[in-house]
């Protein structure tokens, strides 16, 4: 009686030819995207080292190992960094100090920024440029937030973000109003005197919360009136102590005249 299960001996030869297909298919669906996010990469990197050469190596050297006492080396500090300081204006700097100050006028587009950032990348493994995951203020927990703030940051910053003097004439630098992207970047990174904060310290949702709170505070506003430089209870203290008594002086002095 024959079998039913008996296959054509070109049965085995046409699945491996449907599984070859199959395979190829999938291939020419996935590479030549990998293959075009590889050429923009390094098309960046390389415009990137263009712009190096021409603004960056006085100070850092043509293939940023640093400069003894005039720039650090850039390998291994990673595009976060390049992206933080130069997106903020830190860098160039326009004069030598004990610390690139922010504010300054941003003088990359962030095309360039990010070609710069990518080329600097390629000096060393590094922090990259968070994604905007984590930077969403609107996914944080600003109650959280302030729990981090207050443990790893207020010590420098104050609790309020406002920023506070140093020693050796640094200063650590009012965080209000900053973009959370940056924020991000400097925990990441630790510009100038600031602690890194990585991963193993304060997660990326963690690093969201610390956002979140500070876009809080930016959004509450100074209720009580003047806020005094933030810096607590003590110059409230010495507002009350020095200029309440001078103004009941002031006072009876006055009903005083007027009775007379």
């Amino acid at each position: 009686m024959p079998t039913l299960s008996r296959r054509h001996p070109a049965a085995i030869a046409l699945l491996l030819m449907l599984a070859l297909f199959v395979t190829g298919t999938a291939y020419a669906a996935v590479a030549p995207k990998q293959a075009e996010a590889s050429v923009t990469a390094a098309n960046s990197a390389a415009n990137g080292k263009k712009l190096f050469i021409a603004n960056c190596a006085t100070c850092h050297g043509a293939n940023g190992p640093g400069i003894d006492k005039t720039g650090p080396s850039l390998a291994g500090v990673g595009a976060a960094s390049v992206d933080f300081q130069m997106g903020t204006g830190r860098m160039p700097m326009t004069e030598p100090g004990v610390r690139a100050k922010a504010g300054g006028q941003v003088k990359f587009s962030q095309d360039e920024i990010s070609d710069i950032a990518a080329y600097v990348a390629s000096l060393g493994p590094g922090p990259a440029v968070p994604d905007s995951e984590y930077t969403d203020a609107s996914k944080g927990d600003p109650g959280k937030g302030g729990q981090i703030f207050r443990v790893n940051c207020a010590m420098c910053h104050n609790s309020a973000g406002a920023g506070g003097a140093l020693t050796r004439g640094k200063d650590a630098p009012s965080v209000r109003g900053v973009t959370g992207k940056y924020i991000y970047e400097a925990m990441e990174t630790g510009p100038q005197s600031m602690p890194v904060f990585n991963d193993a310290n304060i997660s990326p949702e963690g690093k969201r919360d610390v956002i979140a709170y500070l876009d809080a505070r930016a959004e509450a506003g100074n209720p009580g009136g003047n806020p005094l430089g933030s810096l607590g209870p003590v110059p409230e203290g010495l507002f009350i102590w020095t200029i309440g008594p001078g103004l009941l002086v002031g006072i009876a002095v006055w009903l005083g005249q007027k009775s007379a």
